[in-house]
């Protein structure tokens, strides 16, 4: 027995020895969340962010004394536009709102009118043509990459100056915006109702009405009254450019540095864009 109890201990030394190695091999692993490679890839990414910003930086050439001066500046802009000049809102502001109110929500109709068989056909879904579906992509894009304000200067040479030009420059502006989230909703919609109505031999029309209207209609509603939203704040400075609207009146009042009525400006313009965004709001609530 004497014998036998050191043999058994020569023979669990050495893997007592070796457990303890591999625990201390596996405790002194140390656990990174990323890759060498992926900080590597995550530093290079920082840097050239960094050195956007300073080359940004450089290209706009802050001025520091106009920099340091500017509080002073808004401070006396500030005390000139004070007190409002109210008595001047009936007598030009007002039909300036409305006229901007016009053109948005006019400029928004046009643009579901235009958008929507454009947005039919880029959904691939329901024109399975390729080269018809990027072309119908091509005007979507076309339309939301030229500002609003360009769409304007182009319609005031066409047109001349007033609210027809920027009637139609919010309208080309929504073409793309409208047109593509209505294409994207009928891509999504369930093809169920539809294939039981192909199996049924409905015409195309009646695919449409039954089949992807009802699933659409939410998503339809929610983008016309976004972009109604979207227009008002549009279309209050298109006027700048001779677009019609509140914004002509703001411009004829910082060419003429009557700064109270800048003010009456301003004032009604943020007025208008909070009453917008409650209606819109409100309907979204009682329609979808």
């Amino acid at each position: 027995m004497s014998a036998a109890g050191p043999s058994q201990g020569a023979n669990r030394s050495p893997s007592g020895g070796s457990a303890a190695t591999q625990v201390a091999s596996v405790g002194a692993h140390v656990w990174h969340r990323f890759t060498l490679g992926q900080r590597l890839a995550r530093f290079v990414v920082y840097l050239m962010i960094v050195a956007a910003i300073g080359v940004s930086a450089q290209s706009v050439e802050v001025i520091p004394e106009f920099l340091a001066d500017a509080p002073e500046q808004m401070a006396d802009l500030f005390a000139r536009m004070w007190p409002v000049d109210w008595s001047h809102y009936q007598g030009s502001v007002h039909s300036a709102l409305l006229e901007t109110i016009h053109i948005a929500s006019l400029g928004t109709l046009l643009a579901l009118v235009l958008a929507l068989p454009v947005g039919v056909l880029a959904a691939h879904n329901l024109v399975p043509f390729t080269p018809l579906n990027m072309f119908a992509k091509l005007i979507l894009v076309s339309s939301r990459s030229v500002n609003s304000l360009v769409w304007a200067l182009l319609f005031v040479g066409i047109f001349g100056p007033g609210a027809l030009a920027g009637t139609l420059a919010i309208a080309f502006r929504s073409i793309g915006f409208v047109g593509k989230l209505f294409g994207e909703a009928l891509e999504e919609a369930q093809p169920g109702p539809v294939e039981a109505l192909t199996a049924a031999g409905a015409p195309w029309m009646s695919r449409m009405t039954f089949g992807y209207w009802p699933q659409v209609r939410p998503a339809f509603w929610s983008i016309a009254l976004f972009r109604w939203d979207i227009n008002v704040r549009e279309s209050a400075v298109l006027g700048l450019v001779g677009a019609g609207g509140i914004g002509m009146a703001l411009d004829a009042a910082l060419n003429l540095f009557q700064w109270n009525r800048v003010a009456l400006i301003l004032t009604s313009i943020v007025v208008i864009v909070i009453v917008a965004e409650v209606v819109v709001t409100q309907v979204r609530k009682r329609v979808i």
